[in-house]
């Protein structure tokens, strides 16, 4: 009889948190967040990963990608991580697909530190103790009061010396309201603080790099998906033309998008999901080929997801603290992390593996399948 532990099972669970009011960026506007939970479980031991995706999402966890992880070593997770990727072939990788295999990927990490005891940074190994982040929000439905309350809570209260507010406001059709926003944005927040812009690909061409040319008297430094991210060469030219960094890959599901991105000359900066790209073992992978390139990597979101691997990579330059994710993380599970000073510490706390437990009482509420 083998001694090798192996996985015994896979749950889902799916949870839907309203917003604490409404929200928009520039292409797209929401009042809620749904969270894709997957459980991986070995013995009295359970790894737990998640998405932020629809609820579907868990639909291919359970009917395509529980089997196929089933039974396999916990320790194996590349092994398991290629098996998932070939098991949605004819279900279409990219979109729910590969976010499904990211919450099982995450899991199975999860799991393999747990079983040997260690927080994750501790078995893949640290290349920095601590994980800069920057508060992102600033979302284009807030009026000046709630955008002035966010912005000071970040800097003042948390000590986070860098953020980012939405701008692009209904595919670009209200540039002014743009420009002011960023002007009261660093009114507020002062000189010592770095000022980043996200356009969620609302604007085109050339007015995206009129605005971002406007928005350096500003010191805005970051300039996120200007145009779609679907348009390589354009962001690439966009690039040649603007004083900010361009910065783009939060749409990248599959690793060769990521080269792809890359070898267009289309960022200063890769952003990568590790809730999006495949899980964990794909985003190290995306932060080697920009290493390769010299080039930074940027978490997307899900920062309680990105913690451990982020620490894990030398060419790390931060950690997106998103207002709606961090909520949620806050409130679903026990152990996550604090930003003041600007950083958070992945394994502060010494639990083994991403160092998070659902706290089931309070998610109960809001879990929707």
């Amino acid at each position: 009889m083998s001694d090798i532990p192996l996985v015994e099972g896979v749950e889902t669970a799916v949870f839907t948190v309203p917003t604490d009011a409404p929200e928009a960026d520039g292409t797209l506007s929401w009042d809620s967040t749904t969270l894709v939970l997957a459980t991986v479980c070995c013995g009295h031991l359970a790894g737990l990963g998640y998405t932020y995706a629809p609820a579907a999402t868990a639909r291919i966890v359970d009917t395509l990608l529980a089997d196929v992880v089933t039974g396999q070593p916990v320790l194996d997770v590349p092994h398991s991580n290629e098996a998932m990727h070939r098991a949605v072939r004819n279900a279409g990788l990219p979109g729910v697909a590969a976010q499904a295999i990211a919450a099982v990927d995450i899991a199975l990490w999860d799991l393999k530190a747990r079983l040997l005891d260690l927080p994750l940074i501790r078995l893949l190994g640290a290349a920095c103790r601590d994980v800069p982040v920057y508060g992102s929000g600033g979302f284009t439905t807030y009026d000046d009061a709630q955008l002035e309350r966010q912005l000071r809570g970040w800097v003042e209260e948390e000590g986070i010396p860098r953020v980012k507010i939405k701008i692009g406001e209904s595919w670009g059709r209200r540039e002014n309201r743009d420009r002011q926003r960023v002007s009261r944005a660093r009114a507020v927040i002062g000189d010592q603080a770095e000022l980043f812009v996200d356009a969620n690909g609302g604007y085109n061409a050339k007015q995206a790099v009129r605005v971002g040319r406007a928005l350096a008297d500003e010191g805005v430094t970051w300039f996120e998906e200007p145009v779609s991210s679907d348009h390589l060469t354009t962001l690439a030219t966009i690039r040649d033309h603007v004083p900010q960094e361009v910065t783009a890959g939060e749409y990248g599901y599959i690793l060769p998008y990521f080269e792809h991105m890359l070898a267009a000359g289309a960022v200063d900066c890769l952003q990568a999901d590790v809730t999006r790209c495949g899980g964990i073992t794909v985003w190290l992978r995306a932060a080697a080929l920009a290493q390769a390139r010299g080039i930074d990597i940027s978490g997307h979101c899900a920062p309680h997801a990105h913690a451990h691997a982020a620490a894990a990579v030398p060419n790390l330059r931060h950690l997106e603290w998103f207002h709606d994710h961090v909520r949620i993380e806050r409130l679903l599970f026990d152990g996550v992390l604090s930003p003041h000073g600007g950083s958070i510490t992945p394994a502060s706390h010494g639990a083994p593996g991403l160092g998070l437990t659902l706290n089931a009482k309070r998610a109960r509420a809001y879990r929707v399948a």
